[in-house]
């Protein structure tokens, strides 16, 4: 009677810590909790149409007017873009050109495979197949002034868990409840390059991290919590564009205050750093000078 009267308390006391564990996580529907960027845990969602925006994150930095057009280009044969098929992800470029639109911050050109679409009516039309008036001439394409370029320097599901740490502090039952408590991590790049110059004007880093909270893994085991499964997990791509999301951001606040660096003598006229015999500024002040 008393072995079960403790297995009760026991069990519990289990579920009193796991309630406990959820409330202070912020435990969400899902099983985990949302990714958390700068304080924020709401991921981008929304649309944009135009310089309107609809149901964009409040943590998303706007400005009032735009600073050029952008064209968004990653490498798809970086390492990084290869390991995205095993989170069932795709290419990162539409959820950052949702961003960018909804920020107001730059006007967001077609440089993807819809160029190969538009590039197909101008063709039509030049063949003489469209309806005289449709206007397909040329010099109407608008210039992408800006490159951004996105890598993923670091994505990791569950890396790092706490039970050991508070099965050393409050003994077993927490260990066992706090052993599917989970944390996942993703830390992303932004650079924006001129097209013009080919300078980059500015790079931000950002990253985002949230929990997974397996409570039914943890206290039955494998077995009965197999089925949960789904349920307990973090959809990754939620981590990488609350990770990109903060990057932006950093990216947007550096640019409001841009100042353009500057080389004594010139941009791109061989720098400051002079050679013997050189025919750069620097090389022939070099020389003047001995």
């Amino acid at each position: 009677m008393k072995t079960k009267l403790l297995s009760i308390i026991e069990s519990l006391g289990i579920l009193c810590i796991g309630v406990a564990l959820m409330a202070a996580l912020g435990y969400a529907e899902s099983g985990a909790t949302e990714p958390v960027l700068g304080g924020s845990n709401t991921p981008a969602t929304g649309a944009a149409g135009g310089a309107t925006s609809e149901g964009a994150s409040s943590q998303l930095e706007h400005c009032d007017e735009s600073l050029g057009t952008m064209a968004v280009v990653e490498d798809q044969t970086a390492p990084w873009y290869g390991q995205l098929g095993q989170y069932k992800l795709g290419s990162t470029v539409p959820v950052l050109r949702m961003m960018i639109q909804q920020s107001n911050c730059f006007v967001v050109v077609e440089r993807g495979r819809a160029m190969n679409n538009m590039m197909q009516e101008r063709a039509l039309e030049q063949s003489g197949e469209m309806r005289e008036g449709s206007g397909f001439g040329k010099g109407q394409l608008v210039a992408a002034d800006y490159t951004m370029s996105p890598s993923i320097t670091f994505s990791q599901k569950g890396t790092g868990g706490v039970g050991g740490a508070l099965g050393g502090l409050f003994g077993r039952v927490a260990g066992v409840v706090a052993g599917g408590l989970k944390s996942n991590e993703a830390s992303t790049t932004l650079l924006l390059i001129d097209n013009r110059s080919g300078v980059q004007l500015a790079a931000a880093e950002g990253s985002a991290k949230n929990f997974d909270f397996n409570l039914v893994g943890g206290m039955f085991g494998g077995g009965a919590g197999g089925g949960a499964g789904a349920y307990t997990s973090t959809p990754e791509g939620k981590i990488l564009t609350a990770a990109f999301m903060d990057s932006y951001n950093k990216l947007v606040r550096a640019v409001r205050n841009y100042k353009p660096q500057s080389v004594k003598g010139g941009l791109g006229t061989g720098g400051r750093l002079g050679v013997q015999g050189g025919q750069t500024p620097a090389s022939k002040e070099l020389q003047t000078n001995h």
